[in-house]
């Protein structure tokens, strides 16, 4: 989770977070890292550029992004989905 952790601060230009500063299940949005809907958008770039995955339901996005983990959940999923 430590490669996502450091795409995510890459992706979204969060110059002023490490990767340790961010914990697997702290919410990305609101209370959590306080996320926008502009950097949900860009969440969804970094899955498709980095990991190959599309986002292939809307009402997905508020359960994949809810963490880091629940982001790499989706990704492994998807990943061996795809294999």
């Amino acid at each position: 989770m430590l490669d996502l952790k450091t795409q995510i601060i890459a992706q979204l230009n969060l110059q002023d977070l490490k990767p340790e500063d961010i914990a697997n299940d702290q919410p990305l949005f609101v209370e959590g890292l306080g996320l926008d809907s502009i950097d949900a958008l860009e969440l969804i770039v970094l899955l498709q550029q980095s990991y190959k995955i599309k986002l292939s339901n809307a009402d997905d996005g508020p359960k994949v992004f809810r963490s880091v983990r629940t982001m790499a959940e989706y990704i492994t999923a998807h990943q061996a989905q795809n294999v």
